[in-house]
């Protein structure tokens, strides 16, 4: 089965946290052909953590994890810190697949969603 981990930075703010844990809700209906398992996990200051997030997907029957880091930046935490955690977390599932995909302002559909954000404006 395959999982998709969402990973935000985690905030102080519960409220934030709360607006990702909603996104990964939101994913998991949209993305069920893709993937059976949906969750979300934060890099600091929230739980779960990334490393508790990929076990929760194992332990929900994953066999195959993607890590999707909610960054709009190639800052530290998506070039060094996620890269750096996911591959010692990969260590103790030998037997899981576990990737790391690109952040999300890396996408081409970018461009798209910002012009269409600022369209909303009256």
């Amino acid at each position: 089965m395959k999982a998709l981990l969402l990973v935000a930075h985690g905030s102080r703010r519960q409220q934030s946290n709360d607006e990702v844990v909603v996104i990964a809700e939101k994913l998991k209906a949209i993305c069920a052909e893709h993937y059976e398992i949906v969750h979300a996990a934060f890099l600091e200051l929230a739980d779960p953590l990334i490393p508790d997030g990929i076990k929760h997907c194992i332990n929900d029957g994953a066999t195959s994890v993607v890590v999707l880091p909610y960054f709009l930046n190639s800052g530290r935490h998506v070039v060094e810190d996620i890269p750096e955690i996911v591959n010692a977390t990969k260590q103790l599932y030998p037997n899981v697949n576990i990737s790391i995909a690109p952040h999300l302002g890396a996408s081409d559909l970018m461009m798209d969603l910002l012009m269409s954000c600022a369209n909303k404006v009256d």
